[in-house]
């Protein structure tokens, strides 16, 4: 259920007034009440930044960058402990370094920075807990760590940026375990998740759930708050885009029309790590063509070829690279996988991909490729594959995922993941293959990445 709110604070509607009319109410507050007025959050935030009204279970704060989602999760989390509705809360961060940073002592809006003078909290880094005078608890977790949920006896959580967590779906899943006890008046646990969006599996499945309140709010609803300069070079560049409706405008992104993947197709193949056996393994580049700070990204996705005969996405590990540095991560990735042979296309550079490859790594084997087809051509036989349920992505990669949901052929930049992908298929399940292959042990417990 979406709320459905308007985008001014109490305090903008104050500012806005004449000044003798702005003269008379404060007027009307006491010495004591306009102390007090910096600690009243509902002053102060804008509608959308308010628990929404309702029996929900999840808040899902959806919002751009800097539009005040950290801000609002905290302060909720605060009126809950002052209030004396929870005594037993978790706050859980990406990593340790970002709760810390961002959750606990953030500038502005972190625990620490928010708590009024008459509930502020003691923080405990080596227990990992916020200690309140009134004898609630906050329990600090990282998504780098969900067994430490294992045990724990909570009323309440704060959930902050799941689109960069870890092990998503795990993490949320321990929580979930732990969430098992009322609050001292009673009241059923109750989670607020404040994330930039990005359409993960969870994401998807918590916005569609009936016990899920839904508030959005864009970075320009936080203006006020905001460096103009960096503003204005954020919408110049990403205004209109997909990333700007995501990142800016906290839009959850669905696929685009006209894209060859859904993402309800990948979800359905979607395997998880086990000891799975491969007869061969491939680690396939799409270079970028320059290698500045504005440059597309260098494809690199790892394969798989099982012994069932299926497909399956293994890593991916795209990103801005130097020459050098993609080279670096491709030879990094082979002998993580135990692979068979890099595959790179040449079309930026001919025999200079191979060069570069090799000049990391004399020995490794390369076979290029050049793209005489256009990408659609490529890439549709390797969709097809999809279409018949012949290839898994083993975890998660939401970057890679958002790429192939949201590429439309002919339209748009060069889908860099997209195109590493397409090769790495190709050379495993479409171009035929030498007899002879060999089969790969994953070890226990296997790094999928990210």
């Amino acid at each position: 259920m979406d709320a459905v709110t308007e985008k001014e604070s109490l305090a903008a509607r104050l500012a806005s007034l004449g000044p003798d009319e702005r003269r008379k109410i404060l007027g009307s507050l006491s010495t004591t009440e306009l102390e007090a007025i910096r600690y009243v959050w509902p002053f102060w935030a804008r509608p959308d930044q308010l628990p929404p009204e309702g029996d929900w279970f999840v808040w899902l704060l959806l919002g751009g960058r800097g539009s005040g989602k950290t801000r609002s999760a905290a302060e909720w989390v605060r009126g809950e402990i002052e209030s004396g509705r929870r005594k037993s809360m978790a706050i859980i961060g990406p990593t340790a370094n970002a709760l810390r940073r961002v959750q606990i002592e953030g500038p502005g809006s972190g625990m620490l920075a928010i708590s009024s003078p008459g509930c502020m909290p003691s923080y405990e880094p080596s227990t990992q807990r916020l200690v309140y005078p009134n004898g609630a608890i906050c329990y600090l977790f990282s998504a780098e760590e969900p067994e430490r949920l294992r045990g724990a006896n909570l009323d309440g959580a704060w959930c902050d940026e799941i689109v960069a967590w870890d092990r998503t779906e795990y993490t949320w899943d321990m929580l979930q375990f732990a969430l098992r006890l009322k609050g001292p008046l009673d009241d059923d646990p109750r989670i607020v998740c404040s994330t930039t969006p990005k359409p993960l599996p969870l994401i998807r499945e918590l916005a569609k759930a009936p016990t899920t309140a839904i508030t959005r709010s864009r970075t320009l609803d936080n203006a006020a708050n905001l460096s103009p300069k960096a503003l204005s070079a954020l919408v110049t560049r990403y205004d209109g885009t997909t990333m700007g409706r995501q990142e800016l405008d906290g839009e959850l992104l669905e696929d685009m029309e006209g894209s060859l993947w859904t993402r309800e197709m990948i979800d359905a193949l979607r395997v998880w790590p086990d000891n799975r056996r491969f007869q061969r393994i491939v680690v396939a580049i799409d270079p970028a063509g320059s290698s500045h700070d504005k440059s597309d990204e260098t494809g690199i996705v790892v394969v798989g070829l099982g012994y069932d005969g299926q497909g399956y996405v293994l890593e991916d590990l795209s990103g801005r690279y130097s020459p050098a540095g993609w080279a670096r991560m491709a030879v990094l990735a082979y002998r993580k996988h135990q692979a068979d042979r890099i595959v790179a296309e040449r079309n930026f550079g001919g025999e200079m991909v191979e060069a570069t490859i090799r000049a990391e790594a004399r020995n490794v084997p390369v076979k290029t490729v050049n793209a005489s087809r256009g990408k659609l051509v490529r890439a549709e036989p390797v969709m097809a594959l999809y279409e018949q349920g012949r290839v898994h992505h083993v975890g998660t990669y939401p970057d890679l995922e958002d790429q192939m949901c949201g590429w439309r052929p002919g339209v748009g930049k060069s889908p860099d993941r997209v195109d590493a992908l397409v090769w790495g298929v190709t050379e495993l399940m479409i171009v035929p293959q030498a007899a002879g292959a060999r089969s790969i042990q994953r070890p226990q417990g296997w790094d999928i990445g990210r």
